[in-house]
């Protein structure tokens, strides 16, 4: 029997003129955590969804356990003990748990759902997996966090009895704590003879979890290697093909001391009394833990929430957002933190999703030109390097960096003042993150302000000028660059340092 528990060789596939994969292998050892890493576009999601039996290679051998399969469906993968969990999980919102897991396999007699036998094969299964984490197997997944609904997602991979689970990009949306609640469940698949492939933008938690790890770039195979055996910076060399000697730009912002946006003790329906100024030039980060109210704030700063009260100064002028239209119209941009559900058109164009916050530049006399979109769509399609045939590939087939970079575009094209960036880089592979930085400097150097929100630490503190922090809903300190340190900023970011000043 092969010691492989899956070998795909010289696996092809196309899309129209497009080459996705490129005589692509990779080889996963029965029980072991087999990383598969590259960078947005290297291929990883289109190898899998060969396996998985959402796409049919145009050449090449799949072997599960030594024996050549064919995929013709998802269900022929199923039925081979391939299960895949994807970022976007696959639950119906408003069933609960056992619903959800028994969906597509339901226990039945004559016609009719047998609902305790259901009802013990569910539990039996979340059990295993959930260990208690999650209250209530009858509540709404819905209501249920998202590190919850990737429970049950595993629990029912699990009870199709899964041989192989290919994870995609599972820690996306986790906080630490939850986080390290998924890897305990991993370790106990591993043990429990299951294999999994991990794939993941996050290279430090692949030196915690994995075994062997496989790279990709451009559609092709590059490498396959112990994770022992190497470091982060071998990782990032072999997926971008070059050594990236920095993680982010140099610094070259001398930003003015113009006021471009200032808030006085504003309020919302999840944040206090937020004061703060933000200058012409400047990059502002905005730091916490997660629940600190970020996002709220910068989203009833941008008109899309309501503000109770409390005073905002855009340009000198006090303005009462009341509509994001507004805030467009008086110069301001909202990258949000979920491009796919708040940032996209994700079944339109490149051209469509880039035009659509500039009215006044594609347009003429109330009708829209479609060879002044074109010539804008193209214009930033250049700029900003996204990868894609041309303008009018739609933006549910981008990868993760390009539907982020289509994102920016789309702002960069309203000629904003002000770009709100909430957690940019979220998602995306370290090549496209040194490009967003880039272009992030490039944009404060010509005097456009920007404020950054980011969970990532060492990124906040390398991008941003100044900081504030957030706990709780409240604004817990000002930090200058000079004083960055992750102790200070994690004790505002707790709020402890404000309970020892109260």
């Amino acid at each position: 029997m092969s010691e492989y528990a899956l070998e795909m060789l010289d696996v092809t596939k196309t899309f129209s003129k497009v080459t996705a994969l490129n005589h692509v292998d990779l080889k996963v050892k029965e029980g072991e955590i087999h990383a598969l890493i590259g960078e947005n576009g290297a291929g990883k999601s289109t190898l899998m969804k060969v396996l998985s039996g959402v796409y049919q290679a145009d050449c090449g051998t799949v072997r599960i356990f030594g024996e050549e399969t064919h995929f013709h469906n998802p269900q022929d993968a199923i039925d081979k003990g391939i299960a895949i969990i994807y970022q976007e999980l696959s639950l119906v919102p408003d069933l609960n748990a056992v619903e959800n897991l028994m969906l597509g396999h339901e226990i039945h007699k004559n016609h009719f759902i047998k609902k305790k036998e259901e009802e013990e094969f569910a539990k039996k299964w979340l059990d295993y997996v959930s260990a208690g984490t999650i209250p209530d197997y009858h509540t709404p997944v819905r209501c249920l966090s998202v590190a919850q609904q990737q429970m049950i997602d595993i629990a029912k991979a699990v009870s199709y009895h899964a041989k192989i689970i290919i994870m995609d990009e599972p820690t996306d949306s986790l906080t630490q704590k939850e986080i390290d609640v998924l890897f305990q469940i991993v370790k106990k698949l591993k043990q429990d003879g299951i294999t999994v492939i991990y794939i993941s933008h996050r290279l430090e938690e692949l030196f915690e979890i994995c075994d062997r790890i496989t790279v990709l770039r451009d559609g092709t195979y590059v490498d396959c290697a112990n994770i022992a055996d190497v470091n982060k910076d071998w990782l990032i060399g072999k997926m971008i093909g070059r050594d990236l000697k920095d993680t982010f730009p140099p610094r070259r912002r001398v930003h003015s001391e113009e006021v471009v946006l200032e808030t006085s003790n504003l309020c919302g329906e999840r944040f206090q009394n937020v004061s703060f100024q933000l200058h012409k030039g400047e990059i502002l980060g905005f730091s916490g833990l997660v629940g600190a109210g970020r996002t709220e704030v910068m989203r009833a700063i941008f008109g899309a929430d309501k503000i109770c009260s409390g005073e905002m100064k855009l340009f000198g002028q006090t303005v009462h957002m009341t509509h994001p239209c507004q805030a467009v119209e008086l110069g301001m941009g909202f990258a949000t933190e979920d491009r796919k559900v708040q940032g996209l058109f994700l079944n339109q164009t490149i051209k469509d999703n880039i035009a659509i916050a500039s009215p006044k530049r594609v347009s003429t006399k109330g009708f829209v030109s479609g060879k002044e979109e074109v010539k804008l769509a193209n214009q930033y399609m250049k700029e900003l390097k996204i990868a894609a045939p041309d303008i009018h590939k739609v933006c549910k087939f981008l990868s993760g960096g390009n539907q982020q970079k289509v994102v920016l575009s789309k702002w960069l094209a309203s000629e904003c003042r002000i770009l709100i960036l909430d957690e940019p880089t979220r998602g995306i592979d370290v090549g496209a993150k040194f490009e967003i930085y880039l272009l992030m400097d490039q944009l404060a150097n010509a005097g456009v302000s920007i404020i950054m929100i980011s969970s990532e630490m060492p990124e906040i503190m390398a991008v941003s000028d100044r900081m504030i922090v957030m706990h709780e809903g409240t604004v817990t300190g000002e930090i200058t660059h000079e004083d960055y340190t992750e102790e200070n900023i994690m004790k505002l970011a707790s709020g402890e340092k404000r309970k020892k000043e109260s």
